[in-house]
């Protein structure tokens, strides 16, 4: 399943891919799958966090870990790609959000990092 297009997203824009789990180590490894194939720029690991959701009609409460990816919005696909057949949920939470702004130099270094390697 592909993911729902970016908004007008061309290969200059930057995104951030927010994905969250129960296995800290997992998402990791996810991370860490995403940063060497140049699908992310980089990846944050943070948590644990509370989430309450509802699941199968009951109100669900778990200890979940979140991982933020920053990507050129041309990687998406194949990030969520990776992140949806490595993750451990059926439905996992996968949420891009583009990047509006930020600093010049640091935009410019997660498109540089995210193109394959000549």
């Amino acid at each position: 399943m592909s993911p729902t297009p970016v908004p007008d997203a061309d290969a200059d824009a930057v995104v951030l891919v927010t994905v969250a789990g129960d296995d800290r180590e997992a998402l990791a490894l996810i991370a860490a799958s995403a940063v060497a194939g140049r699908l992310a720029a980089c990846a944050q690991l943070g948590g644990p966090v509370r989430s309450v959701y509802r699941w199968d009609g009951e109100i669900e409460t778990a200890e979940e870990w979140t991982l933020g990816l920053k990507t050129a919005a041309d990687r998406v696909d194949e990030l969520v790609a990776l992140v949806v057949t490595r993750h451990e949920y059926d439905t996992p939470e996968v949420v891009v959000t583009p990047v509006v702004g930020g600093y010049g130099p640091y935009l410019e270094w997660v498109r540089e990092e995210t193109r394959p390697e000549a």
